[in-house]
């Protein structure tokens, strides 16, 4: 007889990374289950290639409706789906937004994770199954930086109201583990980007613009601060680490990261340097993209990851920045001949 699959419970999963991870784990064997959320329309599209797999991965993927701030759908869903994994990416992760939203920012990232690990809890003592559990951490809780590189040690110093809720969101997951025995393991993300990046978040902002202005249909692109320095690598990267750190005997926190860090000037120099463009004749600052309290730098130190988990990137920010221009000329490309043809194109 063949082993029984594991079965994992993603939120956020039509997110970036959730759609990366549910490829990982339907290509592992995984039974896929994600948590989304009822809205008007369907936001499903960064899922739609996995329903249409040749290799029926689809029969595998499963999508309920559920909500990080109802406590109650989370302690049904974990009975019906019984995982044994959970990865929580669900957030409303866009740290400028976070500003103008901290209400509602906190009641998800952080507030939501607590209701999450309590049905986690409350299913394990029920059931009597043991279930591994992710949090999605975020290289925002550094800040305003103690040390350069940040490591699992570093100490936060948060300056957003995102980055104050995931904070809260790292220290629950922890004291869950320590206090309960959860295996619940932290994954400290630095910025990882791809061509599924929402189209608010300044990598995707550029390479959608790059993609716009090289076939005509742009003619400025406005951002804030271009000194901002991140280090960025691929998502697809990523979400392997977070796989590899359920796989572990027990839970920890792990910096994610590349090791090397640029501004977003230099950024959009090879965005728009790849299709031989200089970014300099199409860049305006606006003033409205500033942070109320902005984070000058964050560069990561993932030797733990590479030593514990055995885990490196394989995509620099240069082939990330290709990577995602592609994808966008391609598209613009699609949209031109929508246009031209006297079709709209939604989003």
């Amino acid at each position: 007889m063949p082993p029984t699959p594991k079965t994992a419970l993603v939120t956020g999963i039509t997110g970036q990374d959730g759609s990366y991870l549910a490829e990982l784990l339907l290509k592992k064997g995984y039974e896929v289950h994600g948590i989304i959320r009822r809205s008007s329309s369907f936001n499903t599209g960064r899922l739609d290639h996995l329903y249409r797999d040749p290799h029926e991965s689809g029969a595998r993927l499963h999508l309920h409706y559920g909500d990080l701030t109802d406590g109650n759908s989370l302690a049904q869903l974990l009975q019906v789906v019984r995982p044994t994994e959970v990865y929580n990416l669900a957030a409303q992760s866009h740290v400028r937004v976070s500003f103008d939203q901290p209400v509602f920012t906190s009641e998800v990232d952080a507030t939501g994770v607590l209701k999450l690990l309590e049905a986690v809890r409350n299913h394990q003592d029920a059931s009597g199954t043991s279930v591994r559990f992710y949090q999605a951490s975020s290289s925002e809780m550094f800040g305003k930086v103690q040390e350069v590189p940040q490591r699992e040690t570093t100490p936060f110093w948060p300056r957003s109201p995102y980055g104050c809720a995931k904070v809260f969101g790292h220290w629950i997951t922890v004291n869950y583990r320590e206090s309960y025995g959860l295996h619940a393991s932290c994954g400290i993300l630095f910025n990882h980007e791809s061509p599924r990046r929402g189209e608010t978040f300044v990598t995707r902002k550029i390479t959608r613009a790059v993609g716009r202005i090289k076939l005509g249909m742009q003619a400025k692109l406005y951002l804030g601060n271009l000194d901002a320095m991140r280090d960025w690598g691929f998502a697809g990267d990523y979400v392997e680490a977070m796989w590899r750190m359920l796989q572990q005997p027990a839970g920890d926190d792990y910096v994610i990261s590349t090791g090397t860090m640029i501004s977003v000037r230099q950024f959009a120099e090879l965005a728009f340097g790849h299709v031989g463009l200089d970014y300099r004749d199409f860049i305006e600052i606006d003033p409205r993209y500033f942070r109320p309290a902005e984070v000058e730098q964050l560069l990561g130190d993932a030797t733990k990851a590479r030593t514990v988990l055995h885990w490196t990137p394989t995509t620099g920010v240069e082939a990330l920045a290709r990577m995602m221009v592609d994808y966008d000329l391609e598209l613009a490309s699609r949209e031109k001949t929508l246009r031209d043809a006297g079709h709209t194109v939604d989003g």
